[in-house]
């Protein structure tokens, strides 16, 4: 279906769904009513929905932006439908003047999350019962609703599938240079479908080139060959213990590190709710729509991984020789090397915080559940850097990988944060 089309339908539906609620404006001599608007219940719902994707649901690491994405969205929709200052992603019906923020968000996640996953429904319920349970009963909380209800259904139906095709398989390989099944488990490539899906700001997942991986019999490529082979092994390798510890840092979950992440910074840069409901769908849209264009480029490109072409070698080039025990500091993701899901993860994260806070004053901690430590980051280019080097040191990937994906990650988040979420005048 057309998106024009799409998008009208969603319109309708979110008209459908607010038709009983009146708009009524205050008058200047009204004091107006206190509505429930915290904005620690954003993250408190991005803690929801880590839980719900992630914990309940098992959704694939590369994929979990991609589901967060979809209750943040709607979140931000049903919020700055009642405070204003942003656009809205879809159009959304005007709100009662007095209709509570906090509860229309909790609305439109919950109404999101329940119909895409629906096995989390009892559990889901339950948090919205709770997160209702201390706002007082009035207009505010009819009427937050009802914005809610609206912003959910605009979505769902806008979304629809997310043009998701489970069955989607990378078609076995061969040749030098090909991806093939990494030990130990040897599996065919995962989550293929995301490169597959319907994004949700760019045109298409090919729509920004990339040049693709070396040619294995370049100088460019023996250089990173001999990087990875040289720091990335599990044992002997020339990698020091502060490059071990960073290593293992970022071989945590970059999704749910993000949300912790982004939860502080709510608190702390004190944002209001309209500020971290967009603080948050920027992040996150910006992580899952750098991830399908990321899969799309490692499914068409569909390149070995180190521990296949160290332990082959067999790629004509004259300064790459083999090791057969050659091991990555962990195991190998049952996915092509370029470009980097990581690398395209931070990279995105990292413009996107670039956009809300300033390159040079993002004040990010970070905590590892792998190290059970917090890392602090002034800037996006210590951040950049880092997170490059560390999937090279844990022996997963080449350089171009990494410095293609970051740049993907920067060109995606400048795309979704100059044409999505806008400021209103």
């Amino acid at each position: 279906m057309p998106f024009s089309r799409r998008r009208a339908i969603a319109v309708a539906i979110a008209a459908t769904v607010c038709i009983l609620a009146p708009v009524a404006v205050a008058a200047p001599s009204q004091a107006a009513p206190p509505v429930a608007s915290d904005p620690a219940s954003i993250s408190k719902w991005h803690a929801i929905i880590a839980r719900t994707v992630a914990a309940e649901n098992a959704t694939p690491v590369p994929a979990m932006a991609f589901y967060f994405s979809l209750a943040s969205i709607a979140m931000y929709d049903a919020v700055v439908t009642i405070e204003g200052g942003y656009e809205p992603y879809l159009p959304q019906p005007r709100a009662h003047a007095h209709a509570s923020p906090e509860v229309a968000a909790a609305t439109a996640a919950y109404r999101v999350l329940t119909h895409y996953f629906p096995t989390s429904a009892d559990n889901l319920a339950a948090d919205y019962a709770a997160s209702l349970a201390e706002v007082p009963e009035g207009v505010g909380k009819v009427h937050g609703k009802r914005v809610g209800e609206a912003a959910a259904a605009s979505l769902i139906a806008e979304r629809g599938d997310n043009g998701v095709d489970k069955t989607k398989t990378l078609p076995p390989q061969s040749g030098i240079g090909a991806w093939v099944p990494t030990p130990d488990a040897y599996l065919e490539m995962a989550v293929a479908w995301l490169g597959f899906a319907t994004p949700y700001t760019l045109d298409s997942a090919t729509q920004f080139p990339w040049d693709g991986p070396y040619d294995v019999d370049s100088a460019e490529y023996a250089v990173d060959y001999l990087e990875v082979k040289d720091y990335g092994e599990k044992v002997g390798s020339l990698r020091d213990a502060p490059q071990t510890e960073t290593a293992l840092f970022w071989s945590a979950a970059p999704p749910l590190q993000l949300q912790v992440s982004m939860t502080a910074q709510v608190a702390e840069r004190g944002l209001d709710i309209a500020e971290a409901a967009r603080a948050f769908a920027l992040l996150n849209v910006s992580v899952a729509d750098s991830q399908v264009a990321c899969w799309r480029q490692k499914y068409d490109a569909a390149y070995w991984r180190p521990v296949t072409a160290i332990r082959t070698a067999d790629d004509g080039n004259p300064w790459t020789e083999p090791d057969a025990d050659w091991t990555p500091l962990v195991q190998t993701p049952a996915y092509p090397d370029y470009p980097s899901g990581h690398g395209c993860v931070m990279g995105a994260a990292s413009g996107a915080l670039s956009h809300l806070f300033g390159a040079d004053s993002i004040d990010l901690d970070v905590f590892s559940a792998v190290t059970q430590t917090t890392r602090h980051y002034d800037d996006t280019a210590t951040l950049d850097e880092e997170t490059m080097n560390a999937r090279i040191w844990l022996g997963l990937h080449f350089r171009k990988a990494m410095t293609d994906a970051n740049a993907m990650g920067h060109t995606v988040s400048g795309w979704v944060s100059s044409h999505y979420f806008q400021e209103t005048d």
